[in-house]
């Protein structure tokens, strides 16, 4: 199984679905696709140049979330492989099948229609630089070894040790659009968030601030954040076109 591209989505619940999208395409910097689906539930969060790899959805039920998509060429036999490996199959048709990995997190095989481009990081006034490129799956620690194994397995890409232990990420093709990274938690549900590399994270929390993100917590290496539902996401002190942690 080769997989072409990756893309994140963020799926809404429909009362907050138009705000949010307000918020993530502004701190994106993009603009928004139409929409498009049977109930005109999806749209991509279109850059200034390269291809999305940030996609929305709006859901009927729950509080959403975000999942991951894996572009490939053929879905039947990147189904039967992702089985094989302990997926569960939520459903299928034939240009999207719906699965959670052996934990529990969600995510999608879909066609590959041709995305290579990688978007470039934005440069905003103050001359701060930032790019989302990143999706955290949070798996608790008793389910992580197995996890991570599932995710090296069925991507092609070996996990490596992060700088801190409770980290691993996957060593992703250069022309990815998204980095996949692994922590431990001490939580027993897995979920998953989105991060952002920054070249100057006070200046980008404070842009955030603007559009009615709050500051969660402080870490040496990244700022926890929550959107205007209450979303939680990272701002990350990492070289936005790299993806490596600045010391």
């Amino acid at each position: 199984m080769t997989i072409r591209w990756l893309s994140a989505f963020l799926d809404f619940p429909a009362d907050s679905f138009s705000n949010e999208v307000t918020f993530w395409r502004a701190i994106a910097g993009s603009t928004v696709s139409p929409a498009r689906g049977p109930d005109r539930q999806f749209a991509s969060l279109e850059p200034f140049n390269g291809d999305p790899h940030l996609r929305v959805q709006r859901v009927k039920d729950g509080p959403g979330g975000v999942h991951l998509d894996l572009h490939v060429d053929d879905i039947k036999p990147a189904t039967a492989h992702a089985k094989s490996l302990g997926a569960h199959i939520v459903s299928a048709a034939s240009d999207l099948v719906v699965l959670t990995s052996p934990a529990g997190f969600g995510f999608c095989l879909v066609p590959w229609n041709g995305e290579h481009e990688r978007s470039r990081p934005i440069r905003w006034p103050g001359d701060t630089i930032s790019i989302i490129d990143q999706l955290c799956i949070d798996i608790p620690a008793k389910l992580y070894d197995a996890e991570c194994d599932f995710w090296a397995t069925l991507t092609g890409w070996p996990w490596r040790q992060g700088v801190m232990p409770e980290f691993r990420n996957l060593r992703r093709p250069k022309e990815m659009p998204l980095r996949v990274l692994l922590q431990r938690i001490g939580s027993s549900t897995i979920g998953g968030h989105l991060d952002l590399a920054s070249t100057h994270p006070d200046e980008e929390v404070a842009r955030h601030e603007g559009w009615g993100a709050k500051v969660e917590q402080h870490h040496r290496f990244w700022t926890v954040m929550s959107d205007p539902i209450g979303r939680r996401y990272c701002i990350t002190h990492r070289n936005p076109r790299s993806g490596d942690l600045t010391h």
